[in-house]
C-alpha cells in the first residue's frame, strides 16, 4: 500500500541529491504512526490524538505533512475527495512521473479515473460474486489445518496458516496459478517493512510490479475465469496492461499481507484471551462481532494512502495549506474515545463500531467483505480443530514488524495440544 509512498518519497529525495544508501526510508520523527508496543500503538500516538488530533509531522525534503489521529477528523479527510487528491503525481511531480514509477491501481487515482477503475473491480466483490469463493475458502482453511496437524511441533502459525490462506484465496480470485503462490508471497512480504533499506525496498516494489505485468500479459493471451481474465474478456483494450497490473497489485497488497497479518495477530489475541478463545470455539453467533472488534483493535493497516490538499482546507479547526500532504492514522483513529469507552482495550463483547480498519469514503477497501469472509472462516476452524493450542514461546519473545505500514508478527510458534 504505502510502500508506493516510500518509493515516491525516495525518488523525490534522490532528485535533491541525497545519498539514499546512508539514510533510513523515513526519518524517526515521521515513524510515530507506524510504531507499536506489542499489539498497541505507542502511547505517544494516543497522547497526540487527545491533545492535537490534527498536527504537523516533521519530514525533510520540503514536504508539508500533517498527521490526523482523531476518528472524526480522519473520516472527514477520507470522505472528502473534492478537497483532497490521491493522485500519484502529487508525490513525484507531474512532469517527473515515469510510467514505471506509477503503481497504478485505485489507491493513487482520483475520480473520474478512480471511478472508472473501481467499476472494473466492484462486480467481482459483491456479496453475490464472493459467495462462490466461500466453499473454496473453507477448503483452503481445512487443508492448512490438516498440514499443521501433520507438521512437527512447534508449528509456526504465520508460515503454516496466516500466509497460505490469503495467498491461495487471492490466487483463486485473480486467476493466478497455484504454482506461483510462493513467488506471490515473496513479492508481497518484501514490500512492507520499511527497515529493509531504501534500495532493497525500491527493488522489491519494482520486481513485484514487473512480475504482475507478466501475469497480466499471460492473461491477455489466454484469459482465464479469474478477476483479471474477466476484466480482459469484458473490457479488452479499454483497460491497459499497466492499469491491470496496478489493479492486481492493489488486490495483492490489499488482500494478502493485510489478511495474513490479521490472521496471525488475531490468533495471538485468541491465545492470550482464553475466554474469547472459548467464545469463538463454541458460539457461531459470536464470531462476526469478535472479528469486527479484532479489526478495530488491531488495525493492521496503520496509515491510509496519503492525501494532498487541492486547496486551503480546515480539518478539526486546523488550517491545512494547499499542496500539503495529509496522513490519516487509522490505528490512532480506531482507538479514539469518541467511539466509546475503553477503546484502548480489546473487548470481545463490544458492539461493532464504525471503525476505519478498511478506510472510508471512495477509497474504502473494495475487498473488505472478502477479508471478513476469510477471518470468519479461519478463526473458528482453527480453535475448534486445536482447542488445546498454546503459544510455544513466552509472549515477550515474539518479534513484530518494525515501522511497517502493514503491522504483523514475524512468526507465531504454537503447540497444538
Amino acid at each position: 500500500m504505502l510502500s508506493w509512498f516510500a518509493r515516491a518519497y525516495l525518488a523525490r529525495a534522490r532528485r535533491k541529491g541525497l545519498d539514499l544508501s546512508r539514510m533510513s526510508l523515513l526519518p524517526d520523527g515521521a515513524l510515530l504512526p507506524l510504531r507499536r508496543d506489542g499489539l498497541d500503538p505507542v502511547a505517544e500516538l494516543g497522547t497526540r490524538r487527545d491533545s492535537e488530533p490534527v498536527s504537523k509531522l516533521p519530514l525533510p525534503v520540503g514536504l508539508d505533512v500533517w498527521l490526523v489521529t482523531g476518528h472524526e477528523e480522519a473520516k472527514a479527510v477520507l470522505a472528502d475527495a473534492k478537497s483532497f487528491s490521491n493522485d500519484f503525481g502529487n508525490l513525484v511531480g507531474k512532469a517527473g512521473t515515469a510510467a514505471d514509477d506509477n503503481p497504478g491501481g485505485l489507491g493513487f487515482a482520483d475520480p473520474p479515473a478512480h471511478t472508472r477503475l473501481r467499476k472494473l473491480l466492484t462486480p467481482e466483490f459483491t456479496m453475490r460474486r464472493l459467495s462462490r469463493l466461500k466453499p473454496g475458502i473453507e477448503t483452503i482453511v481445512a487443508q492448512r489445518l490438516d498440514a499443521m496437524a501433520a507438521a512437527a511441533e512447534p508449528v509456526d502459525l504465520v508460515e503454516q496458516f496466516a500466509l497460505p490462506i490469503p495467498s491461495l484465496v487471492i490466487c483463486d480470485l485473480l486467476g493466478v496459478p497455484y504454482d506461483d503462490r510462493e513467488e506471490f508471497q515473496r513479492h508481497a512480504v518484501a514490500r512492507f517493512d520499511l527497515f529493509g533499506g531504501a534500495g532493497a525496498s525500491l527493488g522489491a516494489i519494482s520486481e513485484s510490479l514487473e512480475y504482475l505485468r507478466g501475469v497480466v500479459r499471460r492473461e491477455r493471451e489466454r484469459p482465464g475465469d479469474g478477476l483479471l481474465g474477466m476484466i480482459i474478456t469484458e473490457h479488452g483494450d479499454e483497460v491497459s496492461d499497466t492499469e491491470l497490473a496496478g489493479l492486481a497489485d492493489g488486490v495483492l497488497t490489499g488482500g494478502f499481507e493485510t489478511t495474513a497479518s490479521m490472521l496471525s495477530l488475531g490468533a495471538l489475541v485468541l491465545l492470550n484471551d482464553p475466554d474469547t478463545f472459548k467464545l469463538v470455539r463454541d458460539d457461531d453467533d459470536a464470531v462476526a462481532p469478535v472479528v469486527e472488534e479484532l479489526l478495530r483493535y488491531l488495525t493492521v493497516v496503520q496509515v491510509a494512502f496519503p492525501r494532498f490538499a487541492r486547496e486551503d482546507v480546515e480539518v478539526g479547526g486546523v488550517r491545512i495549506g494547499k499542496g500539503a500532504m495529509v496522513l490519516c492514522s487509522l490505528s490512532g483513529a480506531n482507538r479514539d474515545h469518541v467511539l466509546g469507552a475503553g477503546m484502548e482495550e480489546f473487548d470481545s463483547g463490544r458492539e461493532p463500531t464504525s471503525h476505519l480498519a478498511f478506510g472510508y469514503g471512495v477509497h474504502r477497501c473494495v475487498g473488505a467483505e472478502l477479508a471478513r469472509m476469510e477471518l470468519r472462516a479461519a478463526y473458528p476452524a482453527l480453535v475448534r480443530r486445536f482447542p488445546g493450542m498454546r503459544l510455544a514461546v513466552p509472549p515477550q519473545e515474539l518479534t513484530f514488524r518494525k515501522a511497517s505500514i502493514v503491522y504483523g508478527v514475524e512468526s507465531l510458534p504454537v503447540t497444538l495440544g
